[in-house]
């Protein structure tokens, strides 16, 4: 059976936090790779408008990581309201894929 290859969307208020999620995701052979930038959002938070200085991360793994990754996201996440998106992917490189395999065994 083929692994299906997906990515895990979240965003963080600090680069140290990041660090420490993707560090510990990479250290855990739960993702390959995290790959995250500095952003702007702009939302209604109870009531409120609000614009907030983030991190994005886009953190790619296997299938068979996903219910791990999201359980130690809701964990460790600080946000009272985390965003946590999971994308399955249509195509991936045979390439790249085996590489994400091998680094998420």
């Amino acid at each position: 059976m083929e692994k299906k290859i997906i990515q895990i969307q979240t965003t963080l208020n600090s680069e140290e936090e990041v660090k420490r999620i993707a560090n510990k995701l990479i250290e855990l052979n739960l993702a390959a790779c995290v790959q995250f930038f500095p952003i702007s959002s702009i939302y209604r938070w109870k009531n409120q408008f609000e614009e907030s200085k983030e991190y994005i991360l886009f953190i790619k793994s296997t299938l068979k990581n996903k219910n791990k990754i999201l359980e130690y996201l809701e964990k460790e996440h600080t946000y009272e309201l985390p965003e946590i998106m999971v994308t399955s992917l249509d195509y991936v490189s045979k390439d790249y894929s085996k590489w994400v395999e091998e680094e998420t065994h």
